[in-house]
């Protein structure tokens, strides 16, 4: 095992820079450490908890580590964010299982789109004045699952969006 170097607090804001850098590389592993090396300093740091959040959920194509990122939404100070970030863990996980294909992940994935699409309601009823990002990112699933022709499936889906 190998002990983990501290990073200084006046390195979070560059590091946290990098993060940003590397998730827009699509390489969110590498970011995902970073954060974690941040929170290990500051485990209150927001901005290192949504880029984490995201980060996990840049992954889900490869595997959906759902209950690691809702893990995080506690976390988040404001009640806004939280909703936000909660349809975005929904809404990649959907296109995670548009994107795999398979026998009946069509109607899971409705299932996670419309469970993304109600937490950005609730973010539009709480939103700060001038930000439309949960309007942006409800009309985004309602055409995924437009442009897919997705629908509601049978009521024995084997999993289930919320727990």
């Amino acid at each position: 095992m190998f002990e983990l170097k501290p990073l200084s607090r006046e390195g979070i804001p560059k590091a946290l820079e990098k993060a940003e850098r590397y998730r827009l590389l699509n390489e969110p592993w590498e970011a995902e450490s970073i954060c974690q090396d941040v929170l290990r300093i500051d485990e209150g740091n927001q901005r290192a908890l949504v880029t984490l959040l995201l980060s996990i959920t840049d992954q889900f194509g490869v595997s959906a580590r759902v209950d690691e990122a809702r893990a995080l939404l506690p976390r988040l100070q404001n009640e806004y964010e939280r909703a936000y970030y909660a349809g975005i863990i929904c809404e990649r996980r959907a296109k995670g299982l548009v994107d795999h294909g398979g026998p009946g992940t069509s109607y899971v994935a409705y299932d996670w789109l419309r469970e993304a699409m109600n937490l950005y309601e609730k973010a539009i009823e709480i939103r700060p004045a001038g930000n439309e990002d949960g309007i942006l990112r409800w009309n985004t699933c309602a055409r995924i699952i437009m442009r897919h022709k997705l629908e509601r499936g049978p009521a024995h889906n084997t999993e289930p969006p919320l727990e």
